[in-house]
């Protein structure tokens, strides 16, 4: 408990009287309205972060709806047209025996964009009030947030390729569904949602913990 309230306690940035600049990190004591090296805006905190981390995050989820509706794929063969959206397509590659590729498909389009949404959403909620979380473990649950993202367009790089190779005219063709172009918009707008996120008002509202 000693240590937990001595990581609670610990003095930040901002009770000493100083500001970071989040473009080149250099120090500067805070009211410093410029910074002097890059010529940023000093600013202690984002007041405006919350609200465009629940925009952003809004509106990735309107986007990973109809992502998961609409047809991811759709390809013709001899004439006949299929179409496949994102679960059809993980269970026909079941089907047919490739189980490693149907589990990286669901865990790169299901399963990690729902993780975001959730870790997001959990973050931005729990920073607005007094939170007994340790901060190191909310920085890292943010930290993996953002690194996972880039893992999230593995389907649309699939498409892209696919439609790149298979253009065989009458024979066969895949082109993109609308459950495509919604689906990279969904991850743009939740990796901007992550972005906006200022990790520093972590450390704003901690709650003291009692020694019980």
């Amino acid at each position: 408990m000693d240590g937990t309230r001595q990581s609670n306690n610990a003095l930040t940035a901002r009770e000493a009287g100083l500001v970071g600049c989040r473009h080149c990190t250099r120090v500067m004591p805070r009211g410093t309205p410029k910074c002097p090296r890059c010529g940023g805006t000093l600013e202690s905190r984002d007041a405006h972060s919350l609200q465009r981390v629940w925009a952003w995050m809004i509106a990735g989820i309107l986007f990973f709806i109809p992502a998961n509706i609409y047809p991811m794929l759709i390809t013709t063969t001899v004439g006949r047209a299929s179409e496949q959206t994102i679960i059809g397509g993980v269970i026909e590659l079941a089907h047919h025996g490739a189980y490693g590729v149907a589990g990286i498909v669901f865990v790169a389009s299901i399963l990690i964009p729902v993780g975001k949404f959730v870790a997001i959403g959990y973050l931005a909620n729990v920073v607005r009030k007094p939170h007994g979380e340790k901060p190191k473990h909310l920085l890292h649950l943010f930290e993996f947030v953002e690194w996972i993202g880039r893992w999230s367009m593995i389907d649309v790089f699939v498409v892209a390729i696919l439609v790149a190779l298979v253009q065989f005219n009458i024979i066969a063709t895949i082109n993109p569904g609308i459950a495509a172009v919604c689906f990279a918009l969904s991850v743009v707008f939740t990796m901007l949602s992550a972005l906006s996120f200022d990790s520093r008002i972590i450390w704003d509202r901690i709650e003291t913990l009692s020694d019980e």
